[in-house]
């Protein structure tokens, strides 16, 4: 099945392309559209798919699981939010222009940080303008978090319709979830409205407006960052669920070597029960149900290919510590597995298997080349750097092995330490920026990252770091900062 999978993944698009002869009807020649739906701060062990056991409800989620592919080793590009939204719309590792922090986020701690930038540099060529100069119809909603200014707005880098996606001078969430919601790019709702709701609504009319055309729409939950905010039908249902599996409320937590090296602990959820998250959680699934059904009423759902991911791992250490993502280790702003791995389902009917499972490694760069080798489009090489089409995948075969990377010179807000990290096959090494040390784990029997293998596998170590060591100086890797009169800080040799 693998193998004739993998034969019908170029059969397909060879029969849909401009060069076919005289394809039976119009809708066959048609190339197709394209829905990237992207959860702020979403845990792997979210939603039910990856996590039968999860307390929250995710009944979309799991229908487009059961119709499309679903990764087990989904990647962001970053352990928070904005430098990973930069790869999705380049194709590039953020480390390549300096943007390897939360747009603008500079924590100082025993060192400076690493130079940020906290925009997306204007020359950089979008998927949106990529599918835009292909005759696509492109729609942006949510959050953008890319840069403050107008000419860095989603309407100037691609997108023909933009509901909502701006950015302040303060924190970047919404600053509310029901309406008014003080954003000028989108108007406010009648009272009471709430903001998935209105994203998903919005991204429905989008779609059906555009059914007789390719298009690319781009939904961008500000779900499930925080504020935590969420219907209070929702919240009494939680808790009421919570009280009925005799759950330990919202204080179930346990001290962990989280922060490592330093001698520091820090509280991580250990469960996930907290109401108020889960109301968040089913909201933005209710949201993705409408448009999943705007695309079945518009008659599309079977031309469009449908990615669902997330820009970072659950929010577990800090700011309330709402989702516990064990049994992975760490969370948003961590370079363990719980902050870098992201639910990833991928639906494309007729390519991608109904129900498959793929533990094939993939990054949030490889969404680019992915995109537009599906679309047909022009192949833009010398745009999309750092990423490499998934079609293979969507057809069975096992791709050839490559080193993925993660730089995260910065100390985050959820306690998590300047450093990096290289993953080739199961085995994955850290290092950390302060002092040099490193850590080494097999992903393939270890997923919780519990035991270090660094002493045990010299080897495995000098290769993974020359992979990493080459890596900085090919994409101009920055390090951390001496702080005024204080020591310096750890230099790769």
């Amino acid at each position: 099945m693998r193998y004739l999978l993998s034969s019908l993944v170029p059969l397909l698009l060879a029969c849909s392309s401009p060069q076919s002869e005289e394809p039976s009807t119009p809708q066959e020649a048609r190339r197709p559209n394209i829905l990237f739906i992207l959860v702020d701060d979403l845990g792997y062990m979210d939603i039910v798919p990856n996590n039968p056991q999860s307390f929250y409800e995710t009944p979309n989620i799991s229908r487009l699981a059961s119709e499309g592919l679903r990764f087990t080793r989904g990647y962001a590009a970053s352990p928070v939010c904005s430098p990973t939204r930069y790869s999705i719309q380049t194709g590039k590792y953020p480390t390549r222009v300096g943007a390897t922090d939360y747009f603008s986020g500079r924590r100082a701690h025993t060192f400076g940080p690493a130079p940020l930038r906290d925009e997306m540099p204007l020359d950089e060529f979008t998927i949106a303008q990529a599918l835009g100069s292909e005759g696509y119809a492109t729609f942006f909603a949510g959050k953008w978090h890319l840069g403050k200014t107008p000419e860095h707005w989603p309407e100037k880098r691609g997108y023909d319709v933009n509901f909502g996606g701006h950015e302040r001078g303060g924190p970047y969430g919404p600053g509310r979830y029901f309406t008014p919601y003080g954003n000028p790019r989108l108007e406010d709702g009648p009272e009471g409205e709430h903001l998935p709701e209105r994203l998903g609504r919005e991204t429905a009319d989008f779609i059906s407006a555009h059914a007789h055309e390719p298009f690319f729409a781009f939904l961008s939950f500000y779900s499930v960052h925080t504020p935590l905010m969420a219907p209070e039908e929702l919240v009494e249902k939680y808790r009421t669920k919570r009280s009925e599996l005799e759950l330990e409320g919202e204080q179930a937590f346990a001290v962990e070597e989280q922060v490592w090296g330093n001698g520091k602990e820090r509280r991580v959820r250990t469960l996930q029960a907290h109401a108020v998250y889960a109301g968040m959680i089913e909201s933005m699934d209710r949201a993705v149900g409408v448009v999943l059904d705007a695309l079945e009423e518009s008659g599309v759902a079977d031309q469009t290919l449908v990615i669902f991911f997330s820009d970072n791992g659950g929010l577990s250490t800090s700011e309330g510590s709402p989702t516990s993502n064990l049994p992975l280790r760490g969370g948003k702003g961590w370079l363990y597995e719980g902050g870098i791995r992201e639910p990833l389902i991928v639906r494309w009917p007729g390519v991608a298997p109904s129900g498959g499972v793929s533990g094939e490694p993939v990054i949030s760069t490889d969404f680019y080349p992915t995109i537009l080798e599906a679309t047909r489009s022009r192949p833009r090489p010398e745009q999309h750097l750092d990423g490499r089409s998934m079609l293979p995948i969507l057809g069975g075969e096992t791709q050839e092995e490559r080193p993925l990377f993660w730089h995260y010179p910065h100390y985050s807000n959820q306690g998590g330490f300047p450093g990096a990290a290289v993953s080739l096959g199961d085995w994955k090494l850290i290092e950390r920026f302060e002092d040099g040390q490193v850590q080494l784990f097999d992903l393939g029997v270890d997923p919780g990252e519990l035991t270090d293998l660094s002493g045990s596998h010299p080897e495995v170590v000098t290769r993974l770091r020359g992979l990493l060591h080459a890596w900085y100086d090919e994409v101009g890797a920055s390090f951390l900062q001496a702080r005024e009169d204080g020591p310096e800080p750890w230099r790769p040799e």
